[in-house]
């Protein structure tokens, strides 16, 4: 037997692996043995040949491989069996030769293919039966089988030569290497540590700048462990010196010589400690610049990837960034007036600090623009400025609700931007007050920018002093709670270093708020300053290691934001602070460490801080809203199951569409029901005119020319100066009622009355802003003029119902007479005797003077409507003979009332005996006693009514209705812009309720969508 590694084969198994057949397995052979012991050999013996050498892999054999045996020849010359002699028959011999070697070859071949297929159904009769042992393998690996299309998934695999283009450059890889041992081993301890870096990558830049830009992160790492091993070793290094201080100064005898081991230990010691620390800050500072290398590279390289983006951005929608879905909820979350205690607690950066500290240069510094006003020492910051930063291919500025981008490249553009955000908070800012509590909403795009939601609040205030409102300070503090007290906002604390820390008045709030300090930043800003004014920088160290305050912070930066001057551009702030604390002896002496200094590691730990708290809590968050929105519309099913949920907007363009559609019904009014409404409203107004100041003077004079004199004048008078106003205002009523009740009418049509508020103030202001055309009133006159010159009655039927019209008129005029008679002299002697009535003093009186000058009139029939002095006189005499003391004022004016009564009365008898009286109207009155002048003055005015009621409703259906219309429109247009007149007109719980339902589900549906995108982006 043969051995394949540790077990046993047989020679009979090697012999059927042949190396030239079929494809090669990848299992070893030490994997086979259970499969070749249990195969029966027939050619296996007892012997146990020679050990030959391994087989890497078995092999798919035939039985090809193991041939038949041929005989041994004979010796030659041995005389064996079957040998003849040879003859010289050499023809006949190679023909059979030729014959014997074609039957071997089919002989060959046909046994051959015999015995591979017994060989191959031998060696399939002595496998062993696996599926016995299905078992071993679990039931998910056979439905996983079934489920996985194996044919696609390899077809889906990437090709060999993709794989490989994917693999790091292991030659660049070896290069960078290289770079960075020479970078390292080039600089010396007296050079600075920046210029040394300077130089060396100058030289090298133009020559190898694509051979170290791939290794340009792996330099970073070992830079990174140069500097903890170097932090490593300086700690030691100061803990031996703590642990063996130096010895005391020697006395003035020479001590005995110490050894030259001891002689050299103290002073290297000393010397490996200043040389670690250098090293340290070397390095420190090395790092520092090659990563600000990478991010300007990297800074690059996404401006190019953003504005390859950009372009395509009009042929498909943008999709938002993360930061920009997580702003939109902050905006809405900022005006919802949250009901069910659901508080907004989703984190923001809170920017707070002392007047004057600093606030917003570090946040100009972090959005690397100079966009916020700036005045020298006053208070600036008037309201809450929320400002999103993202990264974006152009550097622009956009206001949440305006649709311009400022150009923060442009100094132009900055300026106006400035002055903008100038005019929003002086504008937010109510009168009498100093701070507002309206929030700007800013977006900040640039490239390299640190994704994050800053607010930036009012400074804080220790006096209120001239010019403020008397609450300014209490206002700023209430503002700065409201905003900190929120668990999940990160509060950049910000404190000036060029003043007295004791003077601080913003620590003690932010430690009131954060006690723990677990979300609070602490920023040193003006530490050039501190540096020259403060006599002890062990101060400055105290403050940025937190001993100095009570407060607690998760971090402690210090930076510097320029020498103050306003025109300073941001590369020049940032160049003055990277200088100022390279040369800096709080940097070198450790007081300060190296990621703690520059806005630049100060914006990217508030960026790690704020996603990492937005990861904590926006689940939280969205959970809480929803519950809410659950509670919302349980709310809403109990109370208003078979109404729609419509909010604020909603409802006021339903009720602008209703409106609308009632002045539109205004056209189908008939021409006919215009024209008597007008005539019946324009009577009704200057009936009282034509009664009293032209018929009753008119009636006093004694002949008919002197009638229609008097009638002619008073009428061109009434025409010139107040008919044609009167008829307008009477078309302008008519409007308006004809409105309102097609209004009334369309309520009772499932109408909802909490549109009646506001279809009320629409109509106030339409009409209020609705003038009519002044050339109209003129040829209204013109018209009204001319209808009252015309004196010719053509017909009976027109004289017929002038005095129709006359007589209603005076019937109407006596009615009302009666009344006040009535009321002046009391219930008569029926009525006092049916309801128990009684007169009063002043009834009793009146009643008497009545009857004095009912006696005076039946005496002269014909008296004139006044009475003269010597008659008052006789009258009032006749009465106190009866005890009865009356004024004379009160006898003239119940001397009207009866007068008028006693002409009336004749009046419409009159009017009576000229219904026959056509005729002589015809022949003018010539030789006739009958004379009928006021029955023309009633057909004229009549006349004057029916061309008056015309012309206005033609006015109205052609001009006026479209004008309402119009007017209508506007109103709704404005009321529609103006959300304080809808909120005024349209209110109810139920429409409180369709409003924050409609907040919080657009909250919850774009948190979930920033949830989604957030989870996408790990």
């Amino acid at each position: 037997m043969l051995r394949v590694g540790d077990k046993a084969a047989c020679m009979a198994c090697r012999n059927l692996v042949s190396t030239n057949m079929g494809v090669r397995f990848r299992v070893p052979l030490q994997k086979l043995h259970p499969l070749s012991r249990a195969i029966h050999h027939r050619y296996s013996g007892n012997s146990n040949p020679q050990r030959p050498p391994h087989r890497a892999a078995a092999r798919y054999f035939t039985s090809m491989s193991r041939l038949p045996m041929r005989p041994p020849k004979p010796p030659p010359g041995s005389g064996g069996r079957g040998h003849q002699q040879q003859r010289n028959f050499w023809a006949i011999r190679l023909a059979a030769r030729l014959l014997k070697l074609r039957y071997i070859l089919l002989g060959s071949a046909v046994g051959g293919g015999y015995t591979a297929k017994k060989t191959y159904e031998e060696w399939k009769d002595m496998l062993p039966d696996f599926s016995e042992y299905n078992w071993v393998i679990p039931d998910f690996v056979w439905e996983l089988s079934n489920q996985i299309d194996l044919d696609k998934l390899t077809k889906a695999l990437p090709e060999i030569e993709e794989i490989v283009k994917l693999l790091p450059d292991f030659d660049k890889i070896g290069e960078n290497f290289s770079f960075l041992k020479s970078l390292l081993s080039s600089e010396t301890t007296g050079d600075p540590p920046l210029k040394a870096t300077d130089s060396s990558a100058a030289a090298k830049q133009d020559a190898s700048d694509k051979q170290y830009k791939k290794g340009l992160l792996g330099e970073l790492i070992l830079i990174q462990q140069q500097i903890q091993q170097h932090e490593e070793e300086v700690r030691r290094a100061a803990a031996a010196n703590i642990a063996c201080p130096p010895p005391p100064e020697p006395a003035p005898s020479p001590p005995p010589k110490p050894s030259p081991p001891q002689q050299k230990r103290k002073p290297s010691d000393k010397e490996k400690f200043d040389q670690l620390q250098e090293e340290l800050l070397r390095t420190q500072l090395k790092y520092q610049r090659m990563l600000e290398r990478l991010e300007k590279e990297n800074k690059e390289l996404r401006k190019v990837v953003l504005q390859k983006d950009d372009k395509g951005i009009h042929q498909r929608k943008a999709k938002k960034s993360l930061i920009d879905l997580y702003s939109e909820v902050l905006d809405i979350l900022s005006d919802y007036d949250a009901n069910y205690n659901t508080q907004d607690h989703l984190p923001r950066v809170v920017v707070v600090g002392d007047q004057s500290a600093g606030k917003t240069s570090v946040l100009e510094m972090i959005a690397q623009a100079r966009i916020f006003p700036r005045g020298s020492g006053e208070m600036m910051t008037r309201s809450p400025v929320k400002v999103t930063l993202s990264e974006g291919p152009h550097h622009v500025a956009m206001f949440k609700d305006s649709g311009r981008e400022f150009d923060l490249t442009k100094e132009d553009d900055l300026a106006a931007l400035r002055h903008e955000i100038e005019l929003r908070m002086r504008k937010s800012v109510k009168a009498g007050q100093t701070v507002s509590c309206e929030t700007i909403s800013l977006s900040v795009k640039g490239p390299g920018i640190q994704r994050m939601v800053l607010v930036d609040l009012p400074g804080v205030i220790s006096t209120v002093t001239a010019g403020m409102a008397a609450d300014t300070k209490d206002t700023i503090f209430s503002i700065s709670r409201a905003y900190m007290q929120n668990p999940n906002a990160i509060i950049l604390c910000i404190q000036d270093g060029s003043v007295d820390a004791e003077r601080s008045i913003v620590t003690d709030l932010v430690s009131q708020m954060d006690p723990q300090g677990k979300r609070t930043i602490f920023v040193l800003t003006k530490v050039d300053l501190a540096e020259k004014n403060l006599a002890s920088p062990n101060r400055i160290q105290q403050i940025v290691e937190g001993k100095l305050f009570p407060m607690k912070a998760l971090g402690y930066f210090a930076v510097v934001t320029g020498k103050g001057s306003s025109g300073e551009s941001i590369d020049s702030i940032k160049d003055y602070e990277e200088d100022f604390f390279q040369n800096s002896r709080l940097l070198k002496d450790g007081m300060l460490k190296a990621h703690q200094v520059t806005t630049k590691n100060l914006s990217l730990a508030v960026s790690d801080c704020f996603w990492k708290m937005v990861r904590e809590s926006v689940e939280q968050q969205a959970d809480v809203f929803k519950a809410s929105r659950f509670n919302l519309e349980t709310e809403w099913k109990n109370n208003y199951p078979r109404l729609r949920e419509l909010d604020r907007n909603e409802l006021f363009e339903k009720a602008k569409n209703e409106i609308l559609d009632e002045v539109i019904s205004l056209s189908q009014v008939t021409p006919q029901h215009w024209e008597a409404i007008l005539q019946k409203k324009m009577w009704e107004r200057v009936s009282t005119h034509v009664i009293e100041n032209i018929y009753l003077p008119a009636a006093q004079t004694m002949d008919s020319g002197t009638f229609n004199t008097t009638v002619d004048i008073k009428l061109k008078q009434w025409t010139d100066k107040q008919l044609p106003y009167k008829a307008l205002e009477v078309a302008w009523e008519t409007l308006q009622e004809e409105f309102a009740r097609f209004m009334a009418e369309y309520k009772g049509k499932d109408q909802d009355d909490i549109f009646d508020k506001l279809k009320e103030a629409v109509k106030d202001e339409s009409i209020k802003r609705h003038k009519w055309n002044e050339r109209a009133m003129d040829s209204l006159r013109v018209i009204q003029h001319n209808a009252l010159e015309d004196r010719s009655i053509t017909d009976k039927p027109q004289w017929d119902a002038a005095i129709m019209f006359m007589e209603e008129t005076l019937h109407s005029r006596l009615k009302d007479t009666d009344s006040v008679i009535r009321d002046m002299v009391g219930p008569g002697w029926t009525q006092r005797w049916m309801n128990w009535t009684s007169r009063t003093p002043d009834q009793h009186v009146r009643n008497e003077t009545k009857n004095e000058l009912e006696r005076l009139l039946k005496l002269h029939d014909e008296h004139t409507a006044y009475l003269a002095n010597d008659e008052v006189t006789t009258v009032r005499k006749n009465l106190e003979a009866r005890s009865v003391e009356v004024d004379p004022v009160l006898i003239k004016d119940t001397w009207h009332q009866l007068y008028r009564r006693h002409f009336l009365q004749k009046a419409l008898s009159h009017c009576n005996l000229c219904k026959r009286g056509f005729y002589y109207y015809q022949r003018h009155f010539v030789d006739s006693e009958l004379e009928c002048n006021d029955v023309v003055l009633f057909w004229r005015i009549q006349r004057m009514l029916v061309i008056t009621g015309n012309t206005l409703r033609q006015q109205l259906t052609n001009t006026e209705v479209r004008r309402l219309e119009k007017n209508v429109k506007e109103v709704l247009e404005d009321f529609g812009e103006d959300q304080e007149k809808k909120t005024h007109l349209i209110t109810g719980r139920r429409v409180q309720l369709a409003e924050d339902l409609k907040k919080v589900r657009e909250i919850q549906e774009k948190l979930e969508a920033f949830i989604e995108a957030l989870h996408k982006e790990k």
